[in-house]
């Protein structure tokens, strides 16, 4: 089930209308309505927000499966990609979010591999949301804005930060960025 789905989900279950949810997490109603019907793909922070709006985790979008205690993933068996763009309201998905903990139930954590073609960018603009988030460069080269500071990260280089201050990444140079990031949001 792809994101736009599973928020759809979401919405009827708590039986909320479009309005209501997009006036809680600040979203355009249009942009929501495209959003669960597939038009568009969802960006990272409008999937904080929905998933602030609705008091479940951000693995709840793409992934939740339900096994408790370890969960190993092995190579080449993360699953597909959930594909999401940068500004989340452009049809051109640019971004491969791969879930390392899909069978993990009741995380507090969730850890992805991100794929960022060069010049592409996490967010458009800026953002910040609750929570925490941990980026490790895997392959190619980022630009992280944090507040006011900016930070170049090469291949192998890590950043740590609180996802409250105002926050960009974006993928510089020649060649796709590879990530893991780890994000966690308080419920």
């Amino acid at each position: 089930m792809k994101p736009g789905e599973k928020i759809k989900l979401q919405r009827e279950d708590k039986k909320l209308e479009l309005k209501e949810v997009a006036q809680r997490a600040q979203l355009d109603e249009q942009q929501l309505a495209r959003i669960e019907a597939g038009e568009v793909a969802p960006a990272l922070g409008t999937l904080i927000k929905l998933a602030r709006v609705f008091g479940v985790r951000l693995g709840t979008f793409l992934d939740d499966q339900e096994e408790t205690g370890a969960v190993v993933t092995r190579k080449g068996e993360n699953g597909p990609a959930d594909n999401m763009n940068a500004a989340g309201s452009q049809p051109h998905e640019n971004l491969a979010f791969s879930s390392l903990a899909r069978q993990k139930s009741d995380r507090h954590m969730d850890p992805f591999l991100i794929e960022v073609e060069p010049g592409d960018e996490f967010n458009s603009g800026s953002s910040s949301h609750e929570g925490e988030e941990f980026l490790y460069v895997l392959k190619g080269t980022l630009e992280v804005v944090y507040g006011k500071e900016k930070y170049e990260l090469k291949e192998g280089d890590t950043i740590y930060y609180d996802s409250i201050v105002d926050h960009k990444v974006s993928a510089t140079g020649t060649e796709k960025a590879l990530v893991l990031a780890v994000v966690y949001l308080p419920v």
